[in-house]
């Protein structure tokens, strides 16, 4: 049907939108140029049709409706949707805002510049983790589905998909997608997670960086060859993001601490370019160590690969006049805390060592990244362990100033999901909270018997406040565990501060 998408052209379709023009399609969906009613004026619009059948159609629709509730600054909204019919063939329809340009259109001209990339990883970023947060994934970041609308950079949104589903849609696998979502890479394919959307990342990042994407080495079981002529942070960024392993990628709170240069960690400039699994001091430097739990799993068949691209609407390519007089942002400007030139100048006298394996916070990740030898990923793995553990024997006692909680939010709990208690329903969840007090991600530690609750539990989670701990005076990252007790009489929180 791709041959005969653009003979639509001027019809009207569902009775109230003309199809002004044909953008782009392939043979299992089309995107036109549009107009929809915003209260009483007419405004430029996208529409994508997708054929369809009866069930195959309500899977759709449904997923572009749990989309359409979502909403970010820098997501693409959903306005309309439905079912309706062109040339006899039954379709299903999405309304979306429309953007004048996508970076898809400006890569063949030039590459981003280290500030509009930065400007980009940080927008996506932020995305990602709204998304992420809220039980979604994108399921395929990439140039042309990055967008600019007015003055602001958005991600597509006619493509999410929820945590947990497969990547069994129509259209043909490439680099940005994640090899082990792919038929015939592995045995049995596993269900998208966020570590895919991480791997999409950071192809898209080395694209628009150098103009085209990593060279991938699937075939071979070798991780993709990052160009080391890129700068940092973006060199050591692309490389967590591209690893085979998807345990092993750094989460969306890794990628903004090392963006946000909260993280330094310098790279070797000899040796092979294959990416290496991050060092046992980068894997304790990153705020979370191991991926983010899966949400819930809604088992919707894709029917649609990603997003396409939205061609421009206006004359000129926006991206590029918009761009054009940005400064250049250092690419890592951190500055050693106060915090840590006082933890240099502490006695040495010995202490009790913890009765667990210490893991410092990013604040203390800044001082050993200053080292004037940066230590190889591999090299001596324990002697970095021992030197960690002896920083916490250097601090004196008193240094330390525990946190607290500022605000707790109890889960909202339907009654008829309470009846059904028998006994206890434990959940913990741990979350990740910034020097300010605010939780910066969270993820299910134990899950307990039901989803339902682990997901209640999560969400209350997402919005405790703290009073951060303090080190040397100031305040520092910290780690905590929520446990949540369900009971037929209440809900019950016991906080835990786990680091530092």
């Amino acid at each position: 049907m791709s041959n005969t998408w653009k003979q639509w052209e001027g019809q009207t379709f569902d009775g109230k939108f003309p199809l002004l023009r044909y953008l782009s399609g392939t043979e299992h969906c089309a995107v036109f140029l549009t107009e929809r009613h915003d209260r009483e004026r007419l405004v430029k619009a996208a529409i994508k049709l997708i054929p369809a059948d009866q069930e195959m159609g309500e899977l759709q629709l449904s997923r572009w409706q749990k989309a359409a509730e979502l909403s970010h600054p820098h997501l693409i909204p959903l306005h309309e949707m439905g079912r309706s019919e062109l040339g006899g063939e039954p379709l299903v329809y999405a309304v979306m805002e429309c953007a004048e340009e996508n970076l898809a259109q400006v890569l063949p001209s030039r590459a981003l510049t280290p500030a509009e990339a930065r400007e980009m990883l940080e927008s996506v970023l932020n995305v990602l983790e709204y998304l992420h947060r809220k039980g979604f994934v994108h399921g395929h970041i990439k140039p042309a589905n990055i967008m600019a609308s007015g003055e602001q950079l958005k991600v597509s949104s006619d493509g999410l998909r929820r945590t947990g589903e497969s990547l069994d849609g129509p259209g043909i696998p490439d680099a940005y997608d994640a090899p082990e979502n792919v038929a015939g890479i592995l045995p049995m394919p596993q269900p998208m997670s966020p570590a895919s959307d991480v791997w999409s990342l950071g192809m898209t990042l080395v694209e628009t960086l150098t103009q085209k994407p990593a060279a991938a080495r699937v075939a071979e079981r070798q991780d993709p060859q990052v160009p080391r002529s890129l700068q940092e942070p973006f060199l050591d960024i692309a490389r967590h993001c591209l690893l085979l392993q998807p345990q092993s990628r750094w989460t969306v709170g890794q990628i903004k601490a090392r963006l946000e240069g909260r993280v330094q960690i310098p790279q070797p400039q000899t040796g092979p370019s294959e990416v290496r699994a991050p060092s046992p001091a980068v894997q304790s430097a990153a705020r979370a160590s191991r991926p983010p739990a899966k949400r819930r799993s809604y088992l919707m068949p894709v029917a649609v690969g990603s997003a396409l691209a939205l061609a421009a609407v206006l004359a000129g390519p926006k991206l590029l006049r918009r761009h054009a007089d940005v400064k250049q942002v250092p690419v890592s400007s951190a500055e050693e805390p106060q915090a840590l030139r006082a933890l240099k100048q502490a006695e040495a006298a010995p202490q009790a060592r913890a009765t667990k394996p210490y893991r410092p916070p990013v604040a203390e990740e800044e001082q050993t990244s200053k080292a004037p030898v940066p230590v190889p990923a591999l090299i001596h793995p324990e002697t970095t362990h021992e030197e960690e553990t002896n920083t916490v024997a250097r601090i004196p006692a008193g240094s330390i100033v525990h946190g607290d909680v500022a605000h707790q939010v109890s889960p909202e709990v339907l009654q008829s999901a309470r009846n059904s208690i028998r006994g206890t329903v434990r959940v913990i969840v741990k979350v990740n909270v910034d020097r300010a007090g605010n939780v910066e991600d969270a993820e299910l530690e134990s899950r307990g018997p039901s989803k339902y609750f682990s997901r209640v539990a999560l969400d209350a989670a997402q919005d405790w406040k703290f009073k951060a701990p303090k080190v040397g005076g100031r305040g520092v990252l910290s780690t905590w565990t929520l446990r949540f007790e369900f009971t037929r009489d209440g809900t019950t929180v016991v906080p835990t501060q786990e680091m530092p």
